[in-house]
């Protein structure tokens, strides 16, 4: 808004001074007496009024429209009494266009048309009614009106328009630079911020670690590893996030297959000759949606690798995850062809803390959980939303 302030005000103060430049050597030394000189005074005279004006109401749209139509009533009728569609002042029209963009960008689409349909009006008038718009120029001033009329129209357009455009083109590039360094400062702290809360949900997994070996009681130790694998879990989303150029969305393929590995190894679960097929599109998701899918994932796959295989049978589990119809939700599919569980089980009233997580993860990423009925092994799918969208 300064800037557009600053050359409005700047075309106003510069037309109207040479209008009445114009004016007075029209008048003095040229020998144009009539339409025209009065033209340029009564331009210089309004102009300087929608200026002291706008000191007053500060309204630059007002200012903008105003200056606008002035300009181009005045070049119309000097253009008309000066030559017509040969008038050399009718390039000024081509100059005022600028002008009208100061406002808005619709008025300065119709007022392009205006000035565009008024040439053509100039053209008509000046071939089919002569009569009526006789040139005011006298013979011997042509040239010097030509000259000052050039001259007119390039001040304008060089040392206004072309000046201001400059120093906007400047501005823009220096906050262009301004903004690309503080995106790159912002880029790096929160990339330190992934790796500090990598290394401190690892800490909290140690702990659980050496906790877990402090204890006796299988239960507790269960319990534990449990925990130790959602911690895990989470941090191995802020590791990927850490060492890959984008801090804010993750490729999940990468993702799931690092965390399967993770989980496989944690579990012992090698000797168990369990095999993954993993069909997951590339697809980038954010953080806010990593984290609830990963830990859900963590639970589905642990709950296959603990419960569904022995140690003699060849397991497979399979992930997959797509689109729906709804290009807005995506589909979960993890499945295993274990031994399965009771098909009375129901997630949403499950006691196992994890098929509650499966359930409640499902919510928090506005969709829902449940069990497919595979005939051999155990299904879930899970409709979901890209939380960061929504």
């Amino acid at each position: 808004m300064g800037n557009k302030t600053d050359l409005l005000l700047k075309f106003n103060y510069a037309s109207s001074i040479l209008s009445f430049v114009l004016g007075v050597i029209c008048t003095f030394f040229i020998n144009v007496e009539g339409t025209i000189p009065f033209i340029f005074f009564w331009y210089t005279g309004l102009n300087l009024l929608n200026v002291l004006l706008f000191k007053y109401h500060r309204n630059l749209t007002v200012m903008a429209i105003f200056t606008s139509i002035l300009s181009w009533v005045s070049t119309v009728v000097i253009s008309l009494f000066s030559g017509g569609i040969e008038s050399p002042f009718i390039f000024v029209l081509a100059i005022i266009v600028l002008a009208g963009y100061v406002s808005t960008r619709l008025f300065g689409k119709v007022y392009m048309y205006v000035i565009l349909s008024s040439i053509l009006i100039i053209f008509f008038l000046g071939h089919f009614y002569p009569e009526h718009f006789r040139t005011e120029i006298p013979i011997a001033s042509k040239e010097i009106f030509s000259l000052i009329s050039l001259l007119f129209a390039v001040y304008l357009l060089g040392y206004i328009f072309g000046k201001n455009l400059l120093e906007t083109h400047r501005s823009l590039f220096l906050s262009k630079e301004e903004i690309e360094i503080k995106i790159k400062e912002k880029e790096n702290l929160l990339s330190e911020v992934h790796h500090r809360v990598k290394n401190n949900l690892q800490t909290v997994s140690s702990l659980l670690n050496l906790q877990s070996r402090n204890t006796k009681n299988g239960k507790v130790k269960e319990l534990t590893k449990s925990s130790q694998n959602r911690v895990l879990s989470m941090a191995i989303i802020h590791e990927m996030l850490y060492l890959k150029q984008n801090i804010s969305k993750i490729d999940f393929r990468s993702y799931v297959q690092g965390l399967t590995d993770y989980l496989i190894k944690s579990a012992n679960a090698d000797k168990k000759n369990i095999e993954v097929q993993i069909d997951i599109p590339d697809i980038q998701l954010g953080i806010d949606t990593a984290i609830p899918l990963g830990l859900l994932i963590n639970e589905a796959f642990t709950n296959s690798i603990k419960y569904a295989f022995n140690e003699t049978n060849k397991g497979l589990v399979d992930i997959e995850l797509k689109r729906t119809d709804n290009p807005e939700e995506y589909k979960l599919r993890i499945s295993d062809n274990g031994t399965g569980f009771t098909k009375q089980v129901n997630i949403k009233k499950a006691k196992s803390l994890g098929l509650k997580l499966i359930h409640n993860l499902a919510r928090q990423l506005h969709g829902s959980a449940r069990r497919l009925n595979t005939g051999h092994g155990t299904g879930y799918e899970v409709i979901f939303k890209d939380v960061q969208k929504h």
